[in-house]
């Protein structure tokens, strides 16, 4: 199963950095988010791109986490030659990671 059958994701850049939201599609999915996608598990999905770390942050009244991964945009907007200078599809990449430990599918919520 994918990130995206659990959760919505939106990404950005903070000058040389990007930051990632990743929202539950439902409550439920929280605690499995949480548990599931770690900083260690992203920074390796995104070991390509050569962040210097990755830093979680969580936001469980929004049943949200949010990562912080620094130095991952090659000097950021002004100066990357990156097509995604400003870490835009990082979330949508992320969203296509195949969620590595079972879980019930039955459960899932139509989006």
């Amino acid at each position: 199963m994918r990130l995206k059958e659990i959760a919505h994701a939106r990404s950005g850049d903070k000058g040389n950095h990007a930051n990632i939201g990743v929202i539950a599609r439902d409550p439920s999915y929280y605690d499995f988010l949480c548990r599931e996608v770690t900083e260690v598990r992203v920074a390796e999905y995104f070991a390509p791109l050569n962040p210097r770390s990755v830093k979680r942050f969580l936001l469980p009244g929004i049943h949200a986490l949010n990562f912080m991964l620094y130095d991952i945009l090659a000097g950021g907007a002004c100066k990357s030659l990156r097509i995604d200078s400003q870490g835009k599809t990082l979330a949508l990449a992320l969203l296509e990671w195949e969620i590595p430990a079972a879980y019930d599918e039955s459960a899932l919520i139509s989006p």
